[in-house]
């Protein structure tokens, strides 16, 4: 079994050892390097070419956010899940429409850290109840967005369900369950969204569905 190779970018040198120490506990897990800020980040995801790279939102000389956005426009990019001290960071959508594959906040436990890695390592992506919750809220107070673009037309019904639902940040199980059909084909689904506007997980889709208007929060529905 091939270990996950990451790379730990925050300025505070205890943090990086504490993040470390719970990781390199897990036998699939190996860091290969940590960086200060995010110029280093920058030039460390290149020389090391890591799996995962665990991003700090707040930096000197380059903040988290922008490197985020510079690393995933290289080759051959790895995952970026950020962690921020705050679950209120008003970063939160600037980072995930950089790319970001998973939001989490410093204080939650060890073992989600462990498995949002992993999760984000085969491919999904993964973001924190607390952010995602005040992610929400937060675009529940954006003025109304403008129509959806004619683009959204190449989703089929069922794909416009599917997509509305994962924005209200229900699971695989949970939208099967809802839309009466299986786990299976609800991943088939969500392939084919993906697919359709070249979106990396399905947070980048939930995005896309706020952007667009094609779903909106309860708190401000259509009449």
């Amino acid at each position: 079994m091939t270990a996950t190779r990451i790379l730990l970018v925050d300025d505070q040198p205890m943090i990086r050892t504490g993040f470390r120490l719970i990781l390199e506990a897990e036998p699939d897990l190996t860091v290969v390097g940590e960086s200060g800020d995010g110029l280093a980040a920058i030039a460390d995801a290149r020389d090391l070419q890591p799996d995962v790279v665990l991003m700090d939102i707040r930096m000197p000389r380059l903040d988290g956010v922008e490197a985020t956005r510079r690393i995933l426009e290289t080759r051959s990019a790895p995952r970026v899940i950020v962690l921020t001290t705050f679950d209120l960071d008003e970063h939160v959508l600037d980072a995930l429409r950089a790319g970001a594959s998973g939001f989490l906040v410093k204080d939650g436990p060890a073992d989600a850290l462990v498995e949002a890695i992993r999760t984000v390592a085969s491919g999904d992506a993964v973001i924190s109840p607390r952010v995602t919750r005040r992610l929400l809220e937060r675009f529940a107070a954006l003025p109304e967005p403008e129509p959806a673009p004619p683009s959204l037309n190449a989703l089929t019904e069922r794909e416009t369900d599917v997509l509305r639902a994962l924005s209200r940040g229900l699971s695989n199980a949970e939208i099967a369950a809802e839309l009466f059909v299986s786990e299976a084909t609800v991943k088939t689904h969500v392939a084919h969204i993906l697919d359709k506007y070249d979106l990396r997980d399905r947070l980048q889709a939930v995005i896309l569905a706020y952007d667009t208007g094609l779903a909106l929060p309860c708190t401000r529905a259509r009449p």
